[in-house]
């Protein structure tokens, strides 16, 4: 079996490999021809044509040369010239509370407080008394920086609990029913790590910030094994037809969160076999003793459903005015966010799950957050041993100096997320002034720096698509269009690199890239097949090329309507 991989490894390089069809281990299932396909892989970067059989890729080369691998059950799929990627894999996911909030309230269009009200008033209407209104995503920038107030909706959802969060996930609006559900009054003090905004009066306005929101949480409904079930199937349709393969999803454990219960509704999808993707699972760091020991019991997982991974926090968000920095907010000269989280507390968790094997992704937003956190994993991977632990850092948007060069020498990854930098672009500059600025979503600095630097959506937060992604690493030209050369446009980076950034750098990042991330012989066959070649086109045009196909394991999870004909069976 050796002697056969290194033969059709050579093929690549000459352009194909011409065996025997009457081998049946030659025989593809199918072959997806006349394409352009960038392999990911820096030794044999383009091919023609993938053959495979099962799940996996067996032959690349030219389109003439992998007929050889044609039997009379093989499948021909004309591409028609189409673009090929390995698969997409988004590094960082809300997966199955986005998958909810596609049938939830959505207040991201909401540009004033009458908008924002009249979009509750219409979405309740459907609803049954006493049914919590979720999911809002709001933006409270669109209509100058104030934040809502329970006082916007109340009259509209007499009858209704309301939890609506802003779009990062660290503040929530809650009306007055909800808040006397979780009785929360002037006389509640917020727990360690989050704040309950009071007005003049000293009565909660309903925002609730970070920790805060474990308040609500103790009274919300669990979701049933049914709507978890539907939020995984609306997900997984909108990842497929964005080109994604595999999610590494974060859970949610602030609002609808319930970690535990989405891993479990991922694992009735692989016993139904109705799992459509790849997904490695991400529980709570608090969890930590519980993961490890559900690991003994259970194992890690298959190449379609992994665990093991282990998500925590140490700050809030720049929106909500949380994330934790060295020096005050620009625009709040009183503030320079916080912790939600103790040092030592943190580093004693982190410790423990390193020690146990378990894999450790921290999101960390501010200078100080991600600092401190850097030096937490330095100490702990000292005291636990040089080992393959690939820490994570997820966000790591405003660096100092010294963080930018750490992050290769520790090992450490920044698991980044670039829709963020043409977002927050808008204003971000009135709350952290013009210095911080120039540190902010580095991508080019960190990858100059030699990081391992990762791609993602933050769905819900942000949008789905990596092509959008790519799009802002490359451009930079903020959402408000004030920006046409890009915002910090030195941080700007390749086509190319954010492309690997989506890919093999992500594969590495969930400990897959034995498995995906390029396209190679015996690796498994994820792939994404796009209108055009993003590598050529003029990088503003990208968010318009449009997924034609996905294959996720040689199958077919996703066809657009205007794809490339399936020419059938060959006779």
């Amino acid at each position: 079996m050796n002697v056969l991989r290194f033969a059709m490894m050579a093929a690549i390089c000459i352009g194909g490999f011409f065996p025997s069809a009457s081998s049946d281990a030659l025989v593809g299932d199918k072959l997806y021809r006349n394409a352009h396909i960038w392999t990911g892989d820096k030794k044999a970067p383009r091919a023609e044509a993938i053959v495979v059989k099962g799940a996996r890729i067996i032959a690349l080369g030219s389109s003439e040369a992998m007929q050889a691998h044609v039997g009379k059950n093989t499948q021909i799929i004309n591409l028609a010239g189409a673009f090929v990627v390995p698969g997409f894999v988004d590094n960082h996911v809300h997966f199955l509370v986005a998958g909810s909030d596609l049938t939830s309230v959505n207040l991201q269009s909401a540009t004033t407080p009458e908008g924002f009200k009249n979009q509750v008033a219409e979405h309740v209407r459907e609803m049954s008394a006493n049914q919590w209104i979720l999911g809002g995503n709001w933006d409270h920038e669109l209509w100058g920086g104030s934040l809502p107030d329970k006082t916007w909706i109340d009259d509209v959802t007499p009858d209704n609990p309301v939890a609506v969060r802003r779009l990062d996930g660290h503040m929530v609006l809650a009306n007055s029913y909800a808040l006397s559900l979780a009785n929360i009054t002037r006389d509640t003090v917020a727990p360690e790590g989050g704040v309950i905004v009071k007005d003049d009066r000293g009565e909660p306005t309903g925002i609730l910030k970070d920790n805060a929101i474990e308040l609500l949480m103790k009274v919300m409904p669990v979701p049933s094994a049914e709507e978890m079930d539907k939020a995984l199937a609306a997900a997984s349709r909108a990842a497929l037809s964005n080109g994604i393969t595999q999610v590494h999803d974060m859970g949610y454990d602030e609002v609808g969160g319930l970690t535990w219960n989405n891993l479990e509704a991922y694992r009735r999808a692989r016993r139904n076999n109705a799992l459509k993707l790849r997904v490695y699972s991400f529980m709570p760091l608090t969890e930590w003793p519980r993961v490890a020991t559900y690991i003994e019991d259970n194992g890690r997982g298959d190449d379609w459903l992994r665990w093991g991974g282990l998500k925590g926090y140490i700050d809030g968000s720049l929106g909500s005015g949380t994330a934790w920095f060295h020096q005050p907010y620009k625009n709040a000269p009183d503030n320079s966010g916080f912790a939600v989280i103790g040092s030592t507390k943190l580093s004693n968790m982190i410790e423990g799950a390193d020690a146990a094997g378990l894999h450790v992704a921290i999101h960390a937003i501010g200078d100080r957050a991600n600092d401190n956190l850097l030096d937490i994993f330095e100490s702990v991977s000292k005291k636990n041993g040089v080992k393959d632990r690939r820490f994570r850092i997820e966000h790591a948007q405003h660096l100092s100096s010294s963080a930018i060069t750490r992050f290769a020498v520790l090992g450490v990854i920044p698991s980044m997320q670039p829709y963020h930098a043409i977002d927050d672009g808008r204003w971000a500059e009135n709350s952290i002034g013009a210095d911080r600025i120039k540190r902010t979503y580095p991508f080019r600095s960190l990858l100059d720096a030699g990081a391992s630097l990762t791609f993602g959506s933050d769905w819900f937060v942000a949008p789905l698509s990596p092509l959008e992604g790519i799009y802002a690493a490359v451009t930079r030209r903020t959402i408000d269009n004030k920006n046409p050369d890009g915002w910090v446009p030195e941080q700007r980076i390749t086509v190319e690199e954010a492309l690997r950034a989506y890919t093999s750098a992500n594969a590495y990042a969930g400990f897959m890239e034995k498995g995906t991330g390029t396209l190679e012989i015996g690796k498994l066959a994820d792939f994404t097949v796009l209108s055009e070649n993003i590598l050529t086109i003029e990088p503003v045009n990208i968010p318009n090329v449009k997924v034609l196909r996905t294959v996720v394991g040689g199958l077919d999870q996703y066809i657009a309507d205007e794809g490339p004909v399936d020419l059938g069976t060959v006779e």
